[in-house]
């Protein structure tokens, strides 16, 4: 007696594949809405701090992490007699956030700068360690080589305090760059160098990341963009 085998329609197998292209396109959209908030995200850092910097000097004068009278007045730079917070560190008031952006010594200014915008409810947070950004990257700020001790070149070229936001894929640098800036690395007020020595590396001279040249998306690339405030 013979039986008949049964199979899958054209219908059936037409409707199977419609099924994973919507899956798929759901995926891959997720993705990209995923990559474009972590985008946003970057940007918003950027702005918000460069913000809350701008209303500390307005407010108070100083720079924050440099300031003489956020804790113990420092004498001949500041004429408060009280510190303005309690258990706050004075910065030494000449001009300058001394220290690199990624420091993990906490008496370094531009550890403090943290400390005195927190203090002064300019961000969220408490004490003074660095934030990190979508990415798991540190933020931070630092001077150029104008600073007292030295800590090696002018980041390419930037020559006030920068802010730094390291670990950022080669996509989102790529786009932050060009929706802030020129989207050149090596020129305009914010600038980028190709990770490759691990998270959150040193930027400009001596063992520091260089800034490179042009950003090549390869799905792998990882940079440290910083800017200037």
């Amino acid at each position: 007696m013979n039986t008949r085998q049964q199979g899958f329609t054209l219908v059936e197998i037409a409707i199977v594949l419609v099924i994973i292209g919507l899956l798929l396109g759901g995926i891959l959209k997720g993705q990209e809405m995923i990559t474009q908030a972590k985008i946003k995200n970057a940007i918003s850092d950027f702005s918000g701090i460069s913000a809350a910097y701008q209303g500390y000097l307005d407010r108070y004068r100083f720079i924050p992490g440099d300031d003489p009278c956020a804790g113990t007045p420092t004498p001949g730079a500041c004429s408060a007699t009280a510190a303005r917070w309690t258990g706050a560190t004075s910065g030494n008031g000449n001009g300058q956030v001394a220290g690199k952006y990624n420091s993990f010594t906490a008496a370094d200014e531009s550890r403090l700068f943290w400390q005195h915008l927190r203090l002064a409810g300019f961000i969220a947070g408490s004490g003074d360690n660095q934030p990190f950004n979508a990415v798991t990257g540190m933020i931070g700020v630092q001077t150029g080589d104008a600073q007292t001790p030295t800590i090696g070149p002018v980041w390419g070229g930037l020559v006030s305090l920068i802010m730094c936001s390291a670990n950022l894929p080669d996509k989102i640098a790529t786009a932050v760059d060009a929706q802030m800036d020129d989207g050149l690395p090596d020129k305009g007020t914010v600038r980028g160098g190709l990770q490759t020595g691990g998270p959150n590396p040193d930027v400009g001279g001596g063992a520091g990341i260089p800034v490179s040249t042009a950003y090549a998306e390869t799905g792998t690339n990882v940079y440290t963009l910083c800017r200037a405030l």
